[in-house]
């Protein structure tokens, strides 16, 4: 992704079976619209977070952006149970060691 774009969320909106989210990109003069969606059983199923939604279809869009030179292919994605299973891994916490050294301390 170049220094040049910028990247806006503008919204989401739940419909019967995906939520929708929608982004807005400007390079330049030219603005495009992209829409990403996750499935509305993600989230009954906690495979996602609602405060999650924008975050992880904002990373996706950036991926395709980044692969595709500031032009992908599509302006439409959906975001897959894969993708969702890594974007839980990479954040989920995980407490350092500096943290299990002051409870131990706390705990004397």
């Amino acid at each position: 992704m170049s220094g040049n774009i910028l990247v806006q969320y503008a919204g989401c909106e739940a419909k019967a079976l995906v939520r929708e989210y929608t982004f807005h990109v400007r390079e330049e003069a030219e603005l495009r619209q992209f829409t990403l969606t996750i499935p509305n059983a993600a989230f009954v199923s906690h495979q996602a977070r609602y405060q999650d939604g924008p975050d992880i279809c904002s990373l996706k869009l950036q991926r395709e952006l980044a692969t595709y030179a500031n032009h992908p292919p599509q302006t439409n994605y959906k975001i897959t149970a894969a993708e969702l299973d890594d974007y839980r891994f990479e954040h989920t916490h995980k407490p350092g060691r500096n943290a299990l050294k002051r409870k131990a301390e706390r705990d004397l």
